[in-house]
């Protein structure tokens, strides 16, 4: 698929997607004795009590706080959204981010969401929950919707939600990005994309 047509609404990724991250995911697994292999959020949900689940989502938000206070936006991140604006086509945030670190950086890069999930609001991505929550909230067929993502993770989400998948690889190859409906390699390619499709 080579262009976007038809498309009623945004739901974007939060980290490497609209702004920086610099979350070092082996540091965290290895703090958390997490095989490398295993997604964190499930080794957490599968650890023996509580209060072991307590300490280490405590460590995950350490590490999401301090990542948090210095990301950055990303190029052509604030053009995008006001376009989008100007197109009425309604916007959203899914991250498997916390709460609290996903509040910090959308404060410090103004970025104004009215809707915004993350992984306290519902199972985490791949799982589709969050992005058909939206879809219901928005009223708008799953499959007029896009999600916009620079990882494995938004892609299967976006498939198991029967939305489109939107790939962005900072101009770089990645093995799973042929998975996607549609590759785009930076903010401004996007913005180009869903310009394009209004005019037609």
């Amino acid at each position: 698929m080579n262009k976007l047509s038809n498309i009623k609404g945004v739901i974007f990724d939060l980290d490497g997607t609209l702004v920086e991250s610099q979350l070092n995911f082996g540091e965290i697994k290895q703090q958390l004795n997490c095989p490398f292999e295993t997604d964190v959020l499930d080794f957490i949900e599968d650890m023996a009590s509580k209060e072991q689940q307590d300490r280490a989502h405590q460590i995950i938000i350490e590490h999401e706080t301090s990542d948090a206070m210095n990301a950055k936006a990303l190029p052509h991140m604030h053009a995008l959204l006001a376009s989008l604006q100007q197109f009425s086509l309604p916007t959203a945030i899914v991250t498997r981010n916390s709460k609290a670190a996903t509040a910090t950086k959308l404060s410090q890069n103004n970025i104004a969401m009215e809707l915004v999930l993350t992984r306290e609001c519902y199972p985490a991505k791949p799982a589709p929950d969050a992005l058909l929550a939206i879809a219901n909230k928005w009223n708008i067929p799953a499959a007029e919707l896009i999600y916009v993502g620079d990882y494995l993770y938004d892609i299967q989400a976006a498939k198991n939600a029967g939305m489109m998948s939107v790939f962005i690889n900072h101009h770089q190859h990645t093995e799973y990005q042929d998975q996607a409906d549609f590759i785009v390699s930076d903010l401004k390619e996007l913005q180009i994309a869903l310009a394009t499709q209004q005019q037609t």
